[in-house]
C-alpha cells in the first residue's frame, strides 16, 4: 500500500498554527477509495463545531472514477471523530477572538483508516507573511551555502 499524505500547504503560510489534533473522518465507500488514489485537496477547507460535533467543510474528495450512481458529492460536509475532551478544548479556544480550526494534513494510518490532522490557528497579517517568506529564503540560501555573512 502506498503512503498517502495530502498536505494543506496554504495553512502554514496563511495561519499561525498553535495546537494540532488527529481526527478520524466519517466517509462513504467511494470517498475512501478516492483518498487512497490520492484524489483529494483541502485548499479552502475549514472546520466548525455544531452541537458538540466537529465538521469539515470544503474538503474536496474527487468522485471515484469506477463509481456508479452511488458516487459521493465531492464537497459534502464530513463529520470528524474526536474525543469529547478534545472537542471541548477546540470549542473553548475557537470561541476566542481570531482563532479558527483548519485541516492541515490528510493521511491513511497504519491500520488503513483515513485521518485528518486539524490545527487551532490564528490568521497572519501581511507583514507576518513577508517575514515568513524572508526567513524561508534566508534558510534556503544558508542550506545552499550561498549566504555569506560579512
Amino acid at each position: 500500500m502506498k503512503n498517502i499524505n495530502i498536505v494543506n500547504k496554504r495553512a502554514s503560510f496563511e495561519f499561525e498554527l498553535f495546537e494540532k489534533f488527529v481526527a478520524g473522518i466519517q466517509l462513504t465507500g467511494t470517498e475512501i477509495k478516492s483518498i487512497r488514489a490520492g484524489k483529494a485537496s483541502m485548499g479552502d477547507a475549514f472546520c466548525y463545531i455544531r452541537n458538540y460535533e466537529v465538521f469539515v467543510k470544503n474538503l474536496h474528495i474527487s468522485e471515484y472514477s469506477a463509481g456508479t450512481h452511488w458516487n459521493h458529492n465531492p464537497l459534502r460536509e464530513r463529520k470528524l471523530l474526536l474525543k469529547k475532551k478534545e472537542i471541548f478544548k477546540l470549542r473553548s479556544k475557537s470561541e476566542e477572538k481570531g482563532f479558527t480550526i483548519i485541516p492541515t494534513r490528510l493521511f491513511i494510518n497504519e491500520r488503513g483508516f483515513a485521518k485528518l490532522e486539524i490545527a487551532l490557528a490564528k490568521g497572519k497579517k501581511l507583514h507576518d507573511k513577508r517575514e515568513a517568506i524572508k526567513k524561508r529564503e534566508v534558510d534556503r540560501e544558508i542550506k545552499k551555502g550561498v549566504y555569506l555573512i560579512d
